[in-house]
């Protein structure tokens, strides 16, 4: 089964339209990215799944049914939406703890998160000291708490360190490879090329792209030979096409060996002759630069 599926979905605050029909689906093995420019309306649509905010049209369903509906939510679905949003005067023990009491989670369960986010060492530490990092570790500790099989998770590496960062790309793809539905709003493009094997791309709350990160990548941006050579300006003259630079030219419709194999014809000398892969950041950037938050 589908495990979010938003159909049609809308948000509107007064004359500001966060989400404009934004239809989409969320399926489980997989980690998705959800990509927008800031004001896009990601952490809106993210609050509209888990019931915080009610869709001013559309509906959005979480295994089969709307969020409020669902017995136990927590052992349906994980969230980490705002770290800090929890009792600073509690300890990380005693935050979780009434979490899942609140919910039917066992209580040993508790350890078991703490162990797996790393939090065990200051378990009985007050959360209001923790830095973000470890708050970060805290939410997501919580959003696995009853065992989801469904998890979405805001811009989940804030102010965690590169090894904390290389932790949880290695828990998201763990938890994919389990069977469970990971959805992930981040503005790190390096992180969601290397974590997410699809992506829904938001900009102006409308839907701009639904597709696996390679395809996106290869719609959307294209890759080019890079050529060196200290006879440059010939280079460009022989092969009629590509864009000249101080220092290379960028040739997009040639393979290496087409433009290596008429330099040698011709006798020029070549320092560098390389295929440039196109990056999910540059594909994204082209797809999203027109835009910005808007009203209607």
């Amino acid at each position: 089964m589908t495990a979010i599926r938003a159909t049609n979905l809308s948000k509107r605050y007064g004359r500001t339209l966060a989400v404009a029909d934004l239809s989409f689906d969320v399926e489980p093995g997989q980690v998705t990215g959800f990509l927008g420019p800031n004001g896009a309306g990601k952490s809106t649509t993210m609050r509209m799944i888990l019931g915080l905010d009610r869709p001013s049209g559309g509906s959005v369903l979480v295994d089969g049914r709307p969020y409020a509906e669902l017995r136990h939510p927590l052992r349906k679905v994980g969230a980490l939406l705002d770290a800090k949003a929890v009792h600073c005067g509690r300890s990380a023990r005693d935050h979780l703890l009434a979490i899942a009491q609140s919910n039917g989670i066992p209580a040993a369960r508790v350890a078991e998160v703490l162990e797996t986010v790393g939090l065990t060492a200051v378990a009985r530490r007050r959360i209001g000291g923790f830095s973000l990092g470890m708050a970060q570790r805290l939410g997501i500790a919580a959003a696995l708490l009853g065992d989801p099989k469904i998890l979405l998770f805001d811009e989940p590496v804030n102010g965690l360190d590169p090894d904390g960062i290389l932790w949880i790309r290695t828990l998201m793809r763990r938890l994919a490879a389990e069977g469970r539905a990971v959805f992930v709003s981040s503005h790190l493009m390096s992180e969601m090329a290397q974590t997410a094997d699809h992506l829904v791309v938001i900009g102006r709350g409308r839907l701009i792209a639904d597709t696996s990160v390679r395809e996106f990548i290869g719609r959307s941006s294209q890759g080019y030979v890079r050529v060196r050579s200290p006879r440059l300006a010939e280079v460009a003259e022989l092969v009629k096409i590509g864009e000249l630079r101080p220092d290379h030219l960028r040739v997009t419709a040639m393979t290496p060996l087409e433009i290596g194999t008429l330099a040698a014809r011709a006798g020029i000398p070549l320092e560098e002759l390389t295929y440039v892969q196109p990056s999910l950041e540059a594909a994204y950037m082209e797809l999203t630069k027109d835009s910005l938050e808007f009203t209607s």
